[in-house]
Parts: C-alpha cells; sequence; structure tokens
C-alpha cells in the first residue's frame, strides 16, 4: 500500500503563490508518474499537472504558464509551484500516483489540501 501526504495549501491573496509538496511512501517499485488534481466545490475533479517519471509534464490549459511541477532528488517527492494565483484555482488539491508496486500496479491519492486564494 502506498501512502501520499501533501501540505503547502493555505489562504492567499490573489496574484500570490503557494507551493505544495507531496511525498509517497510505502511499497513501491517504482512510480510511473505522479500528478495533482484539483477539485472546486459543486465541481468535477480535474487534472492541474502530470510529471511522468520519464520527465515529460502535462498541464491544464487554465494553469500553463503559472504553475510548475517538478520532483525532488527523492523522486518519490513531488512539487507544484503555483504563480498568480487567482480566485478561480481556489479547490481542494489532491496528489496522485501511479506506480508499480510488489503485487502490480497501483495508484493511490493523497488526502487533500485546501488552496483558498481571496482577498
Amino acid at each position: 500500500q502506498v501512502q501520499l501526504v501533501e501540505s503547502g495549501g493555505g489562504l492567499v491573496q490573489p496574484g500570490g503563490s503557494l507551493r505544495l509538496s507531496c511525498a509517497a511512501s510505502g511499497s513501491i517499485v517504482s512510480i510511473n508518474a505522479m500528478g495533482w488534481y484539483r477539485q472546486a466545490p459543486g465541481k468535477q475533479r480535474e487534472m492541474v499537472a502530470v510529471l511522468a517519471s520519464g520527465g515529460s509534464t502535462t498541464y491544464a490549459d487554465s494553469v500553463k504558464g503559472r504553475f510548475t511541477i517538478s520532483r525532488a532528488n527523492a523522486k518519490n517527492t513531488v512539487f507544484l509551484q503555483m504563480n498568480s494565483l487567482k480566485p478561480e484555482d481556489t479547490a481542494v488539491y489532491y496528489c496522485n500516483t501511479d506506480y508499480w508496486g510488489p503485487g502490480g500496479r497501483g495508484g493511490s491519492w493523497g488526502q487533500g489540501t485546501q488552496v483558498t486564494v481571496s482577498s
């Protein structure tokens, strides 16, 4: 079983920045991808940014040029640097991983961290 622990959410004014962190632990043989998703009240969960093991990245159009996903040297940790935040970025942000474990391929979600952009 794989656990994801997120941190870094909070309240920020429009135009401000936040950095989210997500650390994966548990029975991991290798990670295919780690990413961030978000869910605003009354809306479906949506992809924000994904980082594949080979280094390729995918971003939602709404965050391109403002958000950057990266990983630490300990490759089971991923970050989301969020700049020029807008009120519409307000949501619960979830970390996700697609991995190979001893029992095969699996996926895990973090518990979520609240990001609120408001003046």
